[in-house]
Protein backbone atom coordinates (compact mmCIF):
# COMPACT_ATOMS: atom_id res chain seq x y z
CA UNK A 1 0.00 0.00 0.00
CA UNK A 2 1.40 3.40 -0.96
CA UNK A 3 0.33 6.85 0.18
CA UNK A 4 1.62 10.26 -0.84
CA UNK A 5 1.20 13.36 1.30
CA UNK A 6 3.04 16.64 0.87
CA UNK A 7 5.45 15.13 -1.64
CA UNK A 8 6.60 12.27 0.61
CA UNK A 9 5.77 8.83 -0.81
CA UNK A 10 5.16 6.34 2.00
CA UNK A 11 4.98 2.65 1.17
CA UNK A 12 3.78 0.06 3.69
CA UNK A 13 4.55 -3.67 3.73
CA UNK A 14 3.11 -6.08 6.30
CA UNK A 15 4.64 -9.56 6.58
CA UNK A 16 2.76 -12.07 8.69
CA UNK A 17 0.59 -9.37 10.24
CA UNK A 18 -2.20 -6.97 9.35
CA UNK A 19 -1.65 -3.26 8.94
CA UNK A 20 -4.18 -1.53 11.17
CA UNK A 21 -5.13 2.15 10.79
CA UNK A 22 -3.54 3.09 14.14
CA UNK A 23 -0.08 1.97 12.98
CA UNK A 24 -0.51 3.61 9.60
CA UNK A 25 -1.57 6.93 11.14
CA UNK A 26 1.33 6.84 13.63
CA UNK A 27 3.85 6.17 10.86
CA UNK A 28 2.45 8.89 8.57
CA UNK A 29 2.44 11.54 11.31
CA UNK A 30 6.00 10.76 12.46
CA UNK A 31 7.39 10.49 8.92
CA UNK A 32 5.86 13.82 7.93
CA UNK A 33 7.47 15.37 11.00
CA UNK A 34 10.83 13.79 10.12
CA UNK A 35 10.44 14.95 6.50
CA UNK A 36 9.89 18.50 7.72
CA UNK A 37 13.07 18.34 9.86
CA UNK A 38 15.12 16.86 7.03
CA UNK A 39 13.90 19.40 4.52
CA UNK A 40 12.76 17.21 1.69
CA UNK A 41 12.87 13.45 1.75
CA UNK A 42 11.87 11.63 -1.41
CA UNK A 43 10.26 8.43 -0.14
CA UNK A 44 9.81 6.18 2.88
CA UNK A 45 9.21 2.44 3.19
CA UNK A 46 7.75 0.94 6.37
CA UNK A 47 8.07 -2.85 6.78
CA UNK A 48 6.20 -4.51 9.65
CA UNK A 49 7.08 -8.16 10.35
CA UNK A 50 5.65 -10.59 12.88
CA UNK A 51 7.61 -13.75 13.75
CA UNK A 52 6.25 -15.84 16.63
CA UNK A 53 6.58 -13.53 19.63
CA UNK A 54 8.72 -10.89 17.94
CA UNK A 55 7.34 -7.76 16.31
CA UNK A 56 9.87 -6.10 13.99
CA UNK A 57 9.53 -2.65 12.43
CA UNK A 58 11.94 -1.44 9.76
CA UNK A 59 11.76 2.07 8.32
CA UNK A 60 13.80 3.16 5.30
CA UNK A 61 13.90 6.86 4.40
CA UNK A 62 15.37 7.90 1.07
CA UNK A 63 16.63 11.48 1.01
CA UNK A 64 18.21 13.41 -1.83
CA UNK A 65 21.75 12.51 -0.78
CA UNK A 66 21.52 9.31 1.26
CA UNK A 67 19.39 6.46 2.56
CA UNK A 68 18.63 6.19 6.31
CA UNK A 69 17.47 2.89 7.83
CA UNK A 70 16.21 2.09 11.34
CA UNK A 71 15.11 -1.32 12.66
CA UNK A 72 13.59 -2.14 16.06
CA UNK A 73 12.18 -5.24 17.69
CA UNK A 74 9.67 -5.44 20.55
CA UNK A 75 6.81 -7.55 21.88
CA UNK A 76 4.21 -5.09 20.56
CA UNK A 77 4.13 -3.62 17.06
CA UNK A 78 3.26 -0.09 18.23
CA UNK A 79 6.35 0.01 20.46
CA UNK A 80 8.61 -1.40 17.74
CA UNK A 81 7.35 1.13 15.18
CA UNK A 82 7.66 4.06 17.60
CA UNK A 83 11.23 3.07 18.53
CA UNK A 84 12.24 2.66 14.88
CA UNK A 85 10.82 6.09 14.02
CA UNK A 86 12.65 7.59 17.00
CA UNK A 87 15.95 6.07 15.82
CA UNK A 88 15.32 7.43 12.34
CA UNK A 89 14.63 10.88 13.75
CA UNK A 90 17.96 10.82 15.63
CA UNK A 91 19.74 9.84 12.40
CA UNK A 92 18.09 12.74 10.58
CA UNK A 93 19.21 15.18 13.28
CA UNK A 94 22.81 13.91 13.07
CA UNK A 95 22.71 14.09 9.26
CA UNK A 96 21.42 17.66 9.37
CA UNK A 97 24.07 18.73 11.91
CA UNK A 98 26.85 17.25 9.77
CA UNK A 99 25.54 19.02 6.69
CA UNK A 100 25.31 22.37 8.51
CA UNK A 101 28.86 22.02 9.89
CA UNK A 102 30.30 21.47 6.42
CA UNK A 103 28.31 24.40 4.98
CA UNK A 104 29.40 26.80 7.72
CA UNK A 105 33.08 25.88 7.95
CA UNK A 106 33.68 25.09 4.33
CA UNK A 107 36.87 23.74 2.87
CA UNK A 108 40.22 25.57 2.91
CA UNK A 109 41.21 27.42 -0.24
CA UNK A 110 43.29 25.21 -2.51
CA UNK A 111 45.53 28.09 -3.64
CA UNK A 112 46.92 28.79 -0.16
CA UNK A 113 49.51 26.24 0.96
CA UNK A 114 48.77 24.53 4.25
CA UNK A 115 52.47 24.30 5.16
CA UNK A 116 55.09 26.82 4.13
CA UNK A 117 58.55 25.50 3.36
CA UNK A 118 61.70 27.55 3.89
CA UNK A 119 64.23 27.56 1.06
CA UNK A 120 67.13 26.74 1.12
CA UNK A 121 66.68 23.94 3.62
CA UNK A 122 68.64 24.29 6.83
CA UNK A 123 70.74 21.24 7.68
CA UNK A 124 71.09 20.31 11.31
CA UNK A 125 74.56 19.40 12.46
Amino acid sequence: MMTARNGLNIEFTARGTNLNPKLKTLAEMELNSIDHKLGGAVSAHVILTEEKYRQIAEVTLTAKTEVLVATCEATEMVVALHDALHKLEQQVIRHKERRMTVERQGKPASSAPLVELAWPPVLAS
